[in-house]
């Protein structure tokens, strides 16, 4: 049973384009909500760069056809797809959700496809580029687009034996901001009020409170009216604009005892972040681009971006501490053999912990039908009687066996794979203690392998984008000298 629904990615105001799709693909492919990215896929993109190529695009289609886009102008289209919990697997989830994309965007547009497994009921985000393929036109979204991206939903579904909403009703949902409640991000005017409150104390001065205010970080601007600035936000907020209890003469009362206020709704404290190192994109191989559709706007977009690329890879290698370029070389050896001799082990713990599970399996499967299975070997052995021959009747380990079958049949199974495994004379089968005890020991050195193990992933991705950006600047610089230095010998030999 698949539930849908297909919504459109605006772009946000006062953010870029590329940010406000690494926004929302970044949250489909969420490595905590995926298994690491293991349950990811994409089609005519990289899911690691699909932000940048999805913008990439639309640049394309801005020069190809001349249409601009406005504030609010739609980038993508994000389709979600939940299943019933306990009725599939991640792995049938993602064919599910990427064939499902196959046949709604009939091959002509970018997607990317992430299974998330955090919830009690696994689902999919599917979002797909805007722009088609061929950068020569955008998806227009029907009216009834939703109900075929439900149509193709459950044919899929049908096709894999999963259930289907016969009668799907009418959905009954909720703003974002509802549904969010009190997870909501405070507005900077709350955390300010918030401050404002935990700085009013009775028998305070008002100098005094003035002084605890900029010790708590706000700033605080005189004029016809005083203004006040929080911490992390971005503009004043005048005093006046804060509510009754806030006014100059409320602040005075509050601070001599004489008016009481409630309390107000605890607001998280605020958080200063501390800026990180940029990691540089791409640069735009002109030529191939070129070569594809010719616009001299696009060229001239197309170096400018590079130019400032390059800039930021600049800056991004030397924040890192690498000066040179053998340097970089041997800090990407290094650091893509820690990781990958972290995969290794960490594929080798999961290969043993797999036969760990099958072999207790076994253990409790042997000791649960060992007996009924060494009574049945022990009446195997009894001799018929006479009047048993003379009857026909059938031997009493033959009336056992059917009676207890199933147990008979796993308890042989059990046996068998012990031989498979050298279990016998020479080697002793282990308890299932410890076994435990062997698996947790395994669990707690993989969570150890874990820790950073992505970071470290996505630092030797950021250091390789840099080695590939200063390649192609260098090549275009030396190809830019070499035809430099023809054209100047031949301008000497005339």
């Amino acid at each position: 049973m698949a539930t849908t629904w297909i919504k459109p990615i605006h772009k946000m105001k006062g953010r870029s384009v590329a940010a406000t799709l690494a926004d929302r693909i970044g949250y489909a492919d969420n490595p905590d909500k995926n298994m690491n990215h293991e349950y990811v896929k994409s089609y005519g993109c990289d899911y690691y760069t699909a932000a940048n190529e999805f913008a990439l695009s639309k640049e394309i289609y801005e020069q190809q056809t001349g249409r601009r886009g406005q504030s609010g102008d739609i980038l993508a289209f994000h389709v979600r797809q939940s299943f019933k919990p306990g009725e599939i697997t991640p792995q049938m989830a993602l064919e599910v959700g990427y064939s499902l994309m196959e046949k709604f965007t009939h091959g002509r547009h970018q997607f990317v496809v992430a299974v998330h497994t955090d919830k009690h009921h696994i689902h999919c985000h599917c979002i797909f580029n805007a722009v088609n393929i061929d950068c020569d036109r955008k998806f227009r979204n029907p009216m009834r687009s939703m109900k075929i991206v439900r149509q193709i939903s459950d044919h899929l579904c049908a096709e894999r034996g999963l259930s289907v909403i016969e009668n799907p009703a009418k959905s009954k949902g909720k703003n974002y901001g509802k549904w969010q409640g009190d997870k909501k991000e405070p507005t900077g005017r709350e955390k300010l009020c918030a401050i404002i409150d935990d700085n009013i104390i009775v028998g305070r001065t008002l100098t005094e409170y003035f002084t605890a205010l900029k010790r708590a970080g706000v700033e605080i601007k005189s004029g016809k009216q005083l203004s006040f600035k929080p911490p992390g936000a971005k503009r004043f907020f005048r005093q006046d604009s804060l509510g009754e209890d806030y006014s100059d003469e409320a602040i005075r009362e509050r601070l001599a005892g004489k008016r009481i206020v409630e309390p107000r709704k605890k607001v998280a404290a605020v958080v200063v972040s501390i800026p990180t190192i940029r990691v540089p994109k791409l640069l735009i191989d002109i030529e191939v681009k070129i070569q594809k559709a010719y616009s001299p706007g696009f060229e001239h977009y197309a170096r400018i971006y590079n130019l400032k690329e390059m800039a930021r890879t600049l800056i991004f290698l030397r924040d890192s501490g690498i000066g040179t370029y053998d340097e970089l070389n041997a800090k990407i050896r290094t650091m893509d053999s820690e990781h990958d001799g972290k995969s290794r082990r960490i594929k080798e713990i999961e290969t043993r912990q797999k036969e760990i599970s099958e072999l207790q399996r076994n253990i409790g499967t042997y000791n649960k039908t060992k007996d009924t299975f060494n009574e049945w070997r022990r009446m195997k052995k009894l001799p018929l009687t006479t009047w048993e021959k003379f009857r026909k009747a059938p031997h009493p380990a033959d009336v056992y066996y059917e009676a207890n079958c199933a147990d008979i049949t796993l308890c042989q199974a059990a046996k068998n794979y012990f031989d498979e495994q050298g279990y016998g004379k020479g080697k002793k089968i282990p308890t299932i203690q410890s076994l435990k005890e062997e698996y947790a020991i395994l669990e707690k050195e993989k969570r150890g392998l874990y820790n950073g193990f992505k970071k470290q992933r996505d630092d030797v991705i950021a250091l390789k984008m840099a080695r590939q950006n200063v390649d192609m600047f260098l090549d275009g610089t030396r190809e830019k000298k070499q035809l430099e230095r023809v054209q100047s010998r031949e301008s000497e030999a005339r």
